[in-house]
């Protein structure tokens, strides 16, 4: 009976130090406290079910490490004392461009991103002996160029000293801040023009010129600059509008052979001043769009300013309308191509991607000699936007230019 009662108590014991072994809750029986074992026996059933708890405590906080670590847009990396990695979350695998399945636990740093600027920033914090939070912006390469934030904080684990490093892409707000800076540059210096002109011509007329010919071209060439400023801050307004989305659109049902004829017909006077030949090709019947008529017309009266002014005298400036099919990631969508072609001289393939930022300019004297705010095509390309539309540029040097607006067409 005796040998029976211990091996019973042993069988129990047992139980309990294997659930425990595997985490999961110990079995629970009934003990007799009258004697040291069963004392000891109730003790270790409390000091399991402690543990027990503890671990669920520790396995929920783990979990809700890992899930905010997942949801983190910045990159996260913590390396021991000797730059060996701990952990890292979906956005340092994303950022370092490393495979999802990789185990890199316990890999040195330099596996992840062998860029030197990086290498360097990872040495140079770790070398430091208090426990500073060091900051840097550097521009790494893995494989593509990226500017990133960077801080890392020393920290103490059960393993001993410990740093961690977060890691930001800022690629694209530094892009930002360059084309703001390039914007305000260009601002500057599209206004500073026709205001040296306005003083200059106003201060010469001020001080008196007695040539009445003189003064009345110098009143021609005040009233051309007046004239281009405001044209500057008519399309600086526009363009603004249009980005901030503060520019109602009004679809109708327009009929393109309609949109190019009203357009083909307000800039015909111009082509025949410059001597150049408009024509409009089209359809007479045609699937209609949705779209703003006012909106549509500003895109179309643009591109045939555009064509007009950077056609020589005899040349040709066609307007034309086809349906046309988009290929997207769906499938294919029915639509509407409107496009605008010369026999000008031509854009270099180089300077096509950059035709719609603002202020830019192929040849920047002679688009200020012919009256152009460099605004136009940026314009173009956000109504375009707006009416979910693709805009499309095709030149060839010395043989001419065609812009077209593909618009998705009116289902029935």
């Amino acid at each position: 009976m005796i040998a029976g009662s211990i091996s019973q108590r042993a069988e129990r014991l047992d139980a309990v130090a294997a659930a425990l072994g595997d985490r999961r809750p110990p079995p629970h029986f009934l003990t007799d406290e009258r004697d040291v074992a069963g004392r000891a026996e109730h003790r270790l059933l409390d000091a399991a079910d402690s543990i027990i708890s503890e671990i669920d405590s520790l396995t929920e906080q783990r979990d809700e490490f890992e899930a905010i670590l997942r949801s983190m847009t910045e990159a996260v990396v913590v390396t021991g004392a000797r730059g060996q990695v701990i952990l890292l979350n979906g956005a340092a695998r994303r950022i370092f461009a490393l495979g999802a399945e990789t185990d890199y636990r316990d890999r040195p740093f330099v596996e992840l991103c062998r860029d030197p600027r990086l290498q360097e920033f990872v040495g140079r914090s770790m070398s430091l002996a208090d426990n500073r939070v060091v900051n840097a912006e550097i521009m790494i390469q893995n494989p593509a160029p990226l500017h990133v934030s960077a801080s890392a904080a020393p920290i103490r684990i059960s393993r001993g000293a410990a740093w961690v490093f977060v890691f930001h892409d800022i690629t694209q707000l530094k892009s930002y801040e360059t084309q703001r800076a390039d914007f305000i540059s260009n601002l500057t210096h599209e206004l500073r023009t026709p205001l040296s002109a306005l003083y200059g011509y106003a201060e010469t007329l001020v001080h008196g010129v007695d040539d009445r010919e003189t003064s009345t071209r110098f009143l021609g060439i005040i009233e051309r600059q007046a004239r281009r400023l405001a044209r500057l801050i008519d399309d600086l307004v526009s363009l603004s509008d249009l980005e901030r989305g503060l520019t109602p659109l009004k679809f109708d049902q327009l009929e393109a052979p309609r949109v190019l004829s009203e357009a083909a017909e307000l800039m015909q006077e111009q082509a025949k001043r410059r001597g150049i030949k408009l024509e409009v090709k089209c359809p007479s019947a045609m699937q209609e769009f949705a779209g703003d008529r006012d909106r549509m017309h500003q895109v179309m009266l643009n591109l045939i300013d555009n064509a007009i002014k950077y056609t020589p005298r005899e040349g040709r400036v066609t307007l034309e309308a086809r349906t046309s099919v988009m290929a997207d990631g769906v499938g294919e969508r029915p639509g509407i191509a409107l496009s605008v072609a010369d026999t000008g001289e031509g854009i270099p393939a180089s300077d096509i991607p950059r035709l719609t930022e603002r202020f830019y300019r192929v040849d920047r004297a002679r688009s200020r000699e012919l009256g152009g705010t460099g605004l136009g095509l940026a314009i173009v390309k956000h109504i375009v936007q707006l009416h979910h539309g693709v805009l499309r540029i095709e030149s060839k040097v010395r043989e001419g230019t065609t812009v077209t607006v593909w618009i998705p067409a009116s289902q029935d």
